[in-house]
């Protein structure tokens, strides 16, 4: 058996684990998860150094899950925008393809805790012929996003059944693969997936990293073995209360990132999940915190903020505002020290 695999069946997912650990109230863990489940691989669990840290954070239940009733199931209304079953399609020229609803850790911010960690599924033959049949047929559509739950918890096999059969269709020139393994499993990036990415690029691979911590030399080997292959990796990142919501924190996330060539991409505000309301940052806050990186970092190193918008709006990107004064084509500014600079428009 795979490394990756045995440590992923060794995951915590019943509150006794947790209770031997740490001594958690397993009555109430247990609570939590029989509306949302729990999986934590021990590579993962081994990152927590002491209670509410940021790792312990986004993957140990909190009672907030359940008490705090904020929010909808699926506020971006996916399911709306789900023509056929796995696949969103959102945008006029991208969908996404929901390949399995398993993680290697389930982090408790997930957007889509109504799915994630329920009943084992994975997109079947038969859907996936469907969805390849609505890309064909679609040729707006070129950019593809295989994601889930984590499609790299499926088997090599099963990815490259996808990949090869995506790259097959002459108007899909993008395809994306949205995994968190290089943070929660860095063990599942093997020679032989980087192997088999070769053969169909371009691939791009957006990955998950939203502190600092989670960047150890497991995950920096995984994204090495990666940038390797030929995959351009890029990282998106959720903007979490008690995690990062720091500009100390984002500026060494993104510096720590680039050094081992992981582009910082989105940084997202929390979507309106029922039972993530505990991690949500204000938009306000959001762009007070952007304002301290900007600028004090190289601007590589900087996500862009980005908000889903509700009822399936899409990405808005945010930014903090610098003009002060507008007058007759003349501008004030404020630079990122807090200093006033004027400029002249033509």
């Amino acid at each position: 058996m795979e490394k990756w695999r045995k440590i992923f069946y060794k995951s915590v997912v019943d509150p006794r684990g947790l209770k031997e650990l740490f001594g958690i109230n397993e009555k109430k863990i247990d609570q939590i998860i029989k509306k949302f489940p729990m999986s934590i691989n021990s590579y993962y669990l081994g990152l927590i150094k002491k209670r509410n840290d940021p790792i312990w954070k986004q993957c140990i239940p909190d009672f907030k899950e359940i008490s705090d009733r904020r929010g909808k199931a699926d506020p971006l209304r996916e399911e709306i925008y789900s023509p056929i079953f796995g696949l969103v399609h959102r945008y006029p020229d991208r969908v996404l393809l929901l390949v399995s609803n398993l993680c290697a850790t389930y982090c408790r911010f997930c957007t889509r805790k109504r799915k994630v960690g329920k009943q084992y599924s994975c997109l079947s033959d038969k859907d996936f012929k469907k969805a390849i049949r609505y890309i064909e047929s679609h040729k707006k559509i070129r950019d593809v996003i295989i994601s889930g739950g984590d499609p790299l918890l499926l088997s090599d096999e099963r990815v490259e059944h996808y990949i090869k059969n995506i790259r097959k269709i002459d108007h899909v020139e993008i395809i994306r693969i949205d995994s968190r393994t290089p943070c929660t499993l860095p063990q599942r990036i093997t020679p032989k997936l980087c192997k088999m990415l070769t053969k169909y690029p371009p691939v791009y691979f957006l990955t998950h990293f939203n502190h600092p911590r989670e960047i150890t030399k497991e995950a920096k080997k995984a994204c090495e073995m990666l940038v390797n292959s030929g995959v351009v990796m890029g990282n998106q990142s959720v903007l979490l209360k008690g995690v990062n919501d720091d500009p100390k924190v984002l500026i060494e996330l993104g510096q720590e990132l680039l050094k081992i060539k992981v582009r910082p991409y989105y940084l997202f505000i929390a979507d309106a999940v029922r039972g993530t309301a505990h991690f949500r940052v204000s938009i306000r806050r959001a762009l007070r915190i952007m304002k301290g990186v900007i600028g004090h970092t190289s601007g590589l190193a900087v996500p862009r903020l980005i908000i889903d918008l509700e009822k399936g709006g899409g990405k808005i990107p945010l930014l903090p505002s610098y003009m002060i004064e507008r007058t007759d084509g003349k501008y004030i500014f404020e630079n990122f020290e807090g200093r006033k600079f004027s400029y002249t428009d033509i």
